[in-house]
């Protein structure tokens, strides 16, 4: 039987615990061996915007893991030069595991913009995609999408369900800012590291 790992790719900018929530309804609606983090270097679609440091970013995502025997951290993306796509990364990932199946983990918005993405047909080639839905998509509007990008590129792709946060990395960084609370939306260990790194330029609470 191959062995069955999701790719959860993302600045984690920083990680919260509705990463967390995802990486979990993937592992356990498609019986994933292992869900592996991957914090990326220097993504293509946010090259105007400023990010916090790779490393603080990669030391968030290890401490939201730390505790759950099938999530997993990877550096791969941070090490690599240059802009980080996902084709290179799941090309490489199936050269150094050529038995194990892949499944990578999008937000079903993303599938609109996925034909535009760095080599598509490569990407579709190499993983299954599961696409999480959010609360205000039906699932007519997703099959529309998922429907296009399997005839055009024989992609293999699923819905996935789960409860998912209400607010985005922006929108807890925005809180910071400002000084409103966000416990509620980040694992223990990452709310204390961005207080004792003092990151994103505010008072944490």
């Amino acid at each position: 039987m191959k062995r069955k790992i999701g790719i959860m790719g993302g600045t984690f900018d920083p990680i919260h615990n509705g990463h967390l929530m995802l990486g979990e309804e993937a592992y356990r609606q498609f019986a994933l061996d292992l869900v592996v983090f991957m914090p990326t270097g220097n993504p293509p679609h946010k090259r105007k915007q400023q990010i916090a440091d790779a490393v603080y970013r990669k030391e968030m995502v290890e401490a939201a893991v730390a505790d759950c025997p099938y999530f997993f951290c990877s550096e791969m993306e941070l090490k690599r030069q240059g802009m980080t796509y996902t084709a290179d990364t799941l090309t490489q990932l199936r050269g150094e595991q050529p038995e194990t199946e892949f499944y990578y983990i999008v937000g079903a918005d993303s599938l609109e913009q996925m034909d535009s993405w760095y080599h598509p047909e490569i990407i579709f080639e190499q993983a299954i995609i599961l696409a999480a839905m959010r609360e205000t998509q039906t699932m007519e509007e997703v099959s529309v999408a998922i429907k296009q990008l399997e005839e055009k590129y024989h992609a293999c792709i699923f819905p996935l369900r789960g409860p998912l946060m209400p607010v985005s990395s922006s929108e807890i960084r925005r809180k910071i800012r400002v000084g409103e609370s966000v416990k509620p939306y980040l694992p223990e260990a990452v709310w204390r590291y961005i207080r004792e790194k003092n990151l994103y330029g505010g008072g944490v609470s």
